[in-house]
């Protein structure tokens, strides 16, 4: 071998580097451990809420060092937060925590560009476009546009009442043309959808999350935002779906309103007919509305017999203080239905023309001890406001004057949040102020639609533009909500269309099976080697360690993400890294039994063995390619393992080895890959396979069309990333029976899915209840449901916070969550991967082997091998005890047969090629099967390696992964013997009839 100094060189290099990269991540982990162990001697179990305080120990420890230097290697020395950021980054499963992918309201800022328009012709196209998203590829954007258009009439773009307004006065003018403004919405779109990603991106940075990621998916209006190790879920997805809408209105007294709420209650009696008294007579209005407004006052009416069902008075908890700004306090689950009341054309019709434009809105929710129907309990309660507001319904100070917020405390030690305005701000603030002094009024600090505190003015008015937020806020919640408002508000809403949140303690599991499977694997595959190939196996083991060094060095190096999918990436790319060993060795043995030398040999085998290695990877890789480009999330870190072992493994196989036995054969060694046992085997094996192929063409068929037949009778398993909904994986302290548990959750969400995830005690529940709502409150209203659906299931005691926090490994461990819209694109891209797949292996080995017909029977091969998983699949998802749900991971799986099945075939067709143009004179049949026979060793020397690894880990690994590992290993065994069996004689009988048909 030539250059073996440079190889050298690059092989001690790559070490050294994948060493110092895996060094911060080895002490990264031990300054971790001694963190916990510090935590836990200082906080006892018995100590009430431990896990909280530890964790907060944990967290001030760690802060301590953040700037210290911690790690020495000689040369240089590290802070914790850098030897930190140089660790290898672990993904959601392996870490917990969560990703999202985040909607931006194209709507919502189409409303804001056309300053709320109310034009009919403009709102109908935002409703349609809506419609339209249902069942299209578009953006919203583009369906807006289009269904403007069909609806327009002489409405223009440009009209005032739409985008010609004041606000874009100087882009949007009244004669242009629909077309000439379509161009200028996009690009303002575009603008607030870069400032919502910086928005995000400033609230990320301060939320104190180590190696967050946060990126925009192409034109759609998404951003894509991973947080690994977040352990507050709830405080991260508030911290993302907060607008910051920060306003200051002004406000009326609350007993302004009480003759008002009795008038409107009196309007409701009427209109849903519940009028009725205890002597069947009806009291005079005016006597009534006194003794209603005395009640509400706290007065004692007299009139003790009368027994009003009142729609709105009903509701009603408590009173506001006199001379402030509250009506009344109702329940916190009847906040919609008092809302809807009061905002019944009826029930407005009763205010005065000064209160025409009054604003009801609600404050904080809080708890409280109530007396209804003579039983006392704690309630959550919501004060109600009313606000001065206007036509335009815009406040007079927003938030936009912010420039800077910082959590503070009150005189009494509660958290607050201060806030410093700009020189506008300041001054409108002054005036504000003022006015509210001489009036003796309030000022509502209202965000997002909430009223956080309506202090009064009583030292005059406020310059300089300071002011300061109250509202009983946890210490998190002001540092939240400060960081909020420093970054700025969002410029549309924000839903949740996507979402997986992972326990801790699922991650931590998934890491000790992870690597307890991966090396059990490779110790199975050193010790085969051995076996097989006796001393030369060692040479084999050796460059397969330095790979793996390697992969795990480039991957901490480049900061990629290592997933669980990823560790299956890798244990593939043992079986990969072997393949390319065999290659050689079984070439190396021909060469021997020739009667060449050893040293010949060596060199003749490397030689004709690098073609059929390059061939069979760079299929694999291509495969692996589309996977990273079409993948999200873990499965996007499977690509990524899979891509880098590939390259890693070519270098060590080709070179590595090549050097050690060439290092060990020139100081006399004697090598003859093989031990006493192996010797021989395999060889002079001499199969008629092209004869056999009508039985294997019959046998496939029917295996096929009984899989085609279980596909439209029984269809697949689709999981949530195909057909939309929520997903949990729930824990039990006991086994349970599936089919109670679904008994028990069909009476809340009608329709859902149970199954058994692992033991009997650990279930995966999804279900489709309000598949197509987005928002926070419905997410948290589902898991709610989930939740005392499960009670009877679940240890006596264990509170809402307990199961969503899976406290002591019960409760909730896992959910995801995948809008239909966003499920269309998965299952969309998931087939043009599959697809794009296919065409890309059709034309790379239509140009290695300069025929269409290896491309032809490769690829039928191909399509073969993915009906017989699928049909498998269909088949089989009712009867095996785990997932076998076809998502994202699945299609990974699709794509890996892919690649695999054509490593085996191109290193058949290469060896065919060989044969070919060495033997000119021998009948083509004999070429065929003597190169069938001649690689079958090397066949299934690769199958059986690459089934144990993946074996292993599908007996060893995480529960999730057992789906995807299972196809692995149904396509492994369909793609050898389709290889063998379907490509090759595809290939054979189209050459054949064309040979018939040209002579």
């Amino acid at each position: 071998m030539q250059n073996k100094g440079l190889v050298k060189l690059f092989a001690l290099l790559f070490g050294l580097v994948s060493i110092y990269q895996l060094s911060f991540t080895f002490k990264a982990n031990q300054i971790d451990n001694t963190a916990k162990e510090i935590a836990i001697s200082r906080i006892p179990d018995t100590e009430p809420n431990y896990d909280v305080k530890r964790g907060l120990e944990i967290t001030r420890y760690l802060d301590s060092l953040s700037n210290e230097k911690v790690f020495d290697i000689g040369i240089a020395s590290y802070t914790y937060k850098e030897v930190k950021n140089k660790a290898m980054n672990l993904g959601l499963d392996l870490k917990g925590g969560i990703n999202v992918i985040l909607q931006i309201s194209v709507k919502d800022i189409l409303k804001g560009l056309s300053n709320n328009s109310k034009d009919p012709v403009f709102r109908k196209a935002l409703d349609d476009a809506e419609e339209l998203q249902k069942n299209s590829q578009n953006t919203y954007l583009e369906d807006f546009f289009v269904a403007f258009d069909a609806i327009k009439g002489d409405t223009k773009l440009a009209s005032p009442d739409i985008f010609a307004n004041r606000t874009l006065s100087e882009e949007i003018t009244f004669n242009m043309t629909d077309n000439e403004v379509q161009p200028i919405i996009k690009r303002k779109i575009d603008e607030s959808i870069v400032s919502a990603f910086e928005v995000l991106r400033k609230r990320i940075d301060k939320f104190g999350v180590t190696q967050p990621n946060i990126q925009r998916l192409g034109n759609s209006g998404r951003i894509l935002v991973e947080l690994p190790g977040a352990k507050d879920i709830n405080r991260v997805k508030k911290l993302l779906q907060s607008t910051a809408q920060l306003e200051f209105w002004d406000a009326y007294e609350g007993e302004e309103f009480l003759p008002f709420i009795v008038q409107a209650n009196e309007v409701l009696k009427s209109s849903i007919e519940v009028s009725t008294t205890t002597d069947g007579e009806v009291e005079s209005e005016d006597t009534e509305e006194e003794s209603q407004i005395e009640a509400l006052l706290g007065a004692d009416p007299d009139s003790t017999d009368v027994a009003i069902v009142n729609p709105l008075l009903d509701l009603i908890r408590g009173q506001g203080y006199q001379g402030g700004p509250i009506i009344a306090l109702f329940e916190a689950k009847d906040q919609q239905t008092v809302i809807d009341y009061l905002n019944k054309p009826e029930v407005r019709s009763l205010l005065s023309p000064e209160q025409r434009y009054v604003k009801f809105v609600w404050g904080i929710p809080q708890f409280q001890t109530a007396t209804i129907d003579d039983a006392t309990s704690s309630i959550e309660v919501v004060e109600l406001y009313a606000l001065k507001g206007n036509r335009e319904n815009i406040s007079e100070l927003s938030g936009a004057v912010i420039t800077d917020a910082r959590q503070s405390y009150s005189s009494t030690g509660q958290p607050t949040v201060s806030m410093q305005m700009n020189t506008k701000g300041a001054k409108i603030w002054e005036t504000m102020t003022g006015r509210a002094f001489t009036q003796g009024s309030q000022i509502a600090i209202v965000l997002d639609d909430i009223v956080y505190s309506a202090p009064g003015v009583t030292t005059g008015a406020i310059s300089g533009g300071n002011s300061e937020i109250s509202g009983s806020f946890t210490l998190n919640e002001a540092v939240d909500l400060a960081n909020v408002l420093r970054a700025g508000k969002l410029p549309a809403s924000a839903d949740i269309v996507q979402a997986e949140e992972v326990g801790p303690s699922l991650g931590q599991e998934a890491i000790d099976s992870g690597v307890k499977s991966f090396l059990i694997a490779l110790a199975l595959v050193l010790i085969w080697m051995l076996f097989y190939y006796g001393k030369a196996g060692i040479f084999s083991d050796i460059a397969l360690t330095l790979n793996i060094l390697l992969i795990f060095g480039i991957l901490a190096g480049l900061g990629a993400v290592l997933t669980l999918p990823g560790i299956a990436g890798i244990v593939l790319t043992i079986g990969i890294a072997v393949d390319a060993n065999v290659l050689i060795y079984e070439r190396i043995r021909e060469e021997l039994t020739k009667g060449k030398g050893q040293k010949e040999a060596v060199k003749d085998g490397f030689s004709n063995a690098l073609s059929s290695i390059l061939d069979a990877n760079i299929t694999t890789g291509l495969t692996a390619l589309i996977l990273f480009i079409f993948g999200t999330g873990p499965i996007k870190g499977f690509a990524t393992t899979l891509l880098i072992g590939i390259l890693t493994s070519l270098f060590t196989a080709i070179f590595i080895s090549r050097l050690l036995i060439d290092w060990y054969i020139n100081r006399g060694g004697k090598l003859d890959f093989s031990t006493s046992i192996t010797k021989g085997l395999f060889r002079n094996i001499k199969i008629d396979f092209l004869k056999k192929r009508k039985i294997a063409y019959v046998f496939s068929g029917l295996f096929i069309l009984g899989g085609l037949a279980s596909l439209f009778t029984s269809g697949l398993d689709e999981g949530i990333d195909f057909v939309g909904g929520r997903t949990y994986q729930v824990r039990f302290a006991k086994d349970v029976n599936t089919e109670e548990v679904k008994d028990a959750l069909i009476l809340t969400f009608g329709s859902v899915e149970v199954k058994t995830i692992g033991n009997a005690n650990q279930l995966r529940i999804s279900t489709k209840y309000k598949v197509n709502e987005n928002s926070a409150e419905v997410d948290e209203e589902v898991q709610h449901k989930l939740y005392e659906s499960l009670i009877p299931f679940l240890p006596d005691g264990i509170t809402y916070q307990q199961f969503v926090d899976a406290d002591n490994n019960i409760g909730k461990m896992y959910s995801g969550k995948v809008s239909p819209t966003i499920a269309d694109d998965i299952k969309r891209s998931s087939i043009w991967a599959v697809l794009g797949s296919l065409i890309v292996v059709f034309l790379y080995i239509l140009l290695r082997f300069k025929k269409w017909q290896f491309s032809l029977g490769a690829v039928t091969a191909v399509f073969h091998d993915v009906l017989i998983v699928i049909g498998i699949f269909s088949i089989t998802y009712k009867l095996m005890p785990f997932s076998m749900e076809i998502d994202q991971a699945f299609i990974a799986a699709i794509l890996t047969v892919i690649g695999y099945s054509l490593n085996d075939t191109v290193v058949v067709f290469d060896r065919i090629r060989e044969y070919l143009n060495e033997h000119t004179s021998w009948d083509f049949s004999r070429n065929v099967n003597v190169a069938l026979n001649s690689t079958l060793s090397r066949t299934l020397n690769t199958s059986l390696t690459t089934l144990v690894v993946l074996s292993t880990m599908f007996f060893l690994g995480a529960d999730s992964l057992r789906g995807l590992l299972f196809a692995l290993i149904v396509g492994v065994v369909v793609g050898t013997y389709s290889s063998v069996f379907i490509a090759t004689p595809i290939m054979y009988d189209t050459i054949k009839k064309l040979d018939k048909k040209e002579k």
